[in-house]
């Protein structure tokens, strides 16, 4: 069982950048894949990155990538998500999620926790 929650949100102009982090509870937190999807207005929620146990093999949306960046630390319990060159199609509720499988997950369904959410507003 893991508990998950995000911070870090806010209201960026477009070209900015933003760091959007994610606090786990319990102690296995290096046994879960983590991944980071959003959810826009009247939209369905889309992947946007995910990384591994250690943190060697990482996975993005083609609209992210080489923008943001997903990381994790262990030893802190933490997965963050480096947005940079941020545009007004980014404007989300990003969502933490955690999965307890071997490899990485892209898709809603993998993922078994979730947090609740952080909002992201990107003005053009």
């Amino acid at each position: 069982q893991v508990q998950l929650v995000e911070s870090g949100g806010g209201l960026v102009q477009a070209g900015g950048s933003l760091r959007v982090s994610c606090a786990a509870s319990g102690r296995t937190f290096s046994r879960y894949v983590m991944g980071w999807f959003r959810q826009a207005p009247g939209k369905e929620r889309e992947f946007v990155a995910a990384i591994s146990w250690g943190g060697s093999t990482t996975s993005y949306a083609d609209s992210v990538k080489g923008r943001f960046t997903i990381s994790r630390d262990n030893a802190k319990n933490t997965v963050s998500l480096q947005m940079n060159n941020l545009k007004p199609e980014d404007t989300a509720v990003y969502y933490c999620a955690a999965a307890s499988r071997g490899g990485i997950g892209t898709t809603r369904g993998e993922y078994g926790y979730w947090g609740q959410g952080t909002q992201v507003t990107v003005s053009s």
